[in-house]
């Protein structure tokens, strides 16, 4: 049995938990808001604590409840922020670089120590990035350059934390999660964005969180410093010509 913490438990991070949970891993959540994290957490009898990741103490803090000694650590919070260039702010940008990067990067520094003692082959830290790096996309402006930062800093912690912790991050295209359903509510926006992916659909919370799962656990321990991506052939495949 691992221990786990996951950083945000809404969607993705909801579906990875329930499926740790089902192997019967140990998990520790953290979410901004009570309700939905207190339900989860009761649900699968685990622990949990709050903690908003734009106030880093606070998270600091949160993970640090989780105990002295972590497996895996998955920060699965993000923002949907797609304005063109004109109309997205400063503060919009920072924002966004606040909520992915920056939480990212302060979740990770202060789950070292307990990663460190693990007594798994490897600890594992997951992130999550964004198919509108890799690929560019209209109105995508301040989330493609915070989730860019979350790759960049995927690379540099897999080099200085090796070897005894991997990192590595996931680039999901658009899924239907909490988070994007101002998107996908319109059944016919919904329909013809799946149209855009070469499978025809759109992704759910449990299409990445199987992956998710997999690289977090001990079947992915020579697996360290990639972005993979979880996107429907978005960003790489052309199905038509």
């Amino acid at each position: 049995m691992a221990h786990y913490i996951i950083v945000g438990t809404a969607g993705i991070g909801g579906a990875l938990a329930a499926k740790l949970r089902a192997s019967g891993h140990d998990l520790f959540l953290i979410n901004r808001t009570r309700e939905h994290v207190e339900d989860l957490a009761r649900d699968l009898d685990v622990r949990f604590s709050i903690a908003d990741v734009m106030v880093p103490e606070q998270l600091k803090v949160a993970i640090g409840l989780a105990g002295p000694i972590v497996d895996g650590l998955a920060y699965c919070v993000g923002t949907i922020n797609l304005k063109p260039l004109m109309r997205i702010t400063a503060d919009d940008v920072r924002r966004d670089f606040e909520i992915n990067s920056v939480g990212a990067f302060t979740a990770v520094q202060a789950a070292v120590p307990a990663l460190k003692a693990s007594i798994q082959t490897t600890a594992s830290v997951l992130l999550f990035s964004t198919v509108a790096v890799q690929q560019g996309f209209a109105g995508h402006v301040s989330v493609a350059m915070a989730k860019g930062a979350v790759e960049g800093l995927t690379r540099a912690l897999a080099a200085e934390l090796a070897p005894k912790i991997r990192v590595n991050a996931l680039a999901p295209s658009l899924t239907q999660t909490p988070l994007s359903e101002p998107l996908t509510r319109n059944p016919t926006t919904a329909q013809a964005l799946a149209a855009l992916h070469p499978l025809q659909r759109l992704g759910n919370a449990i299409d990445v969180a199987g992956l998710a799962a997999f690289m977090l656990g001990n079947d992915a321990d020579w697996i360290t410093g990639q972005v993979i991506s979880v996107d429907g052939g978005r960003g790489a495949l052309r199905s038509k010509a």
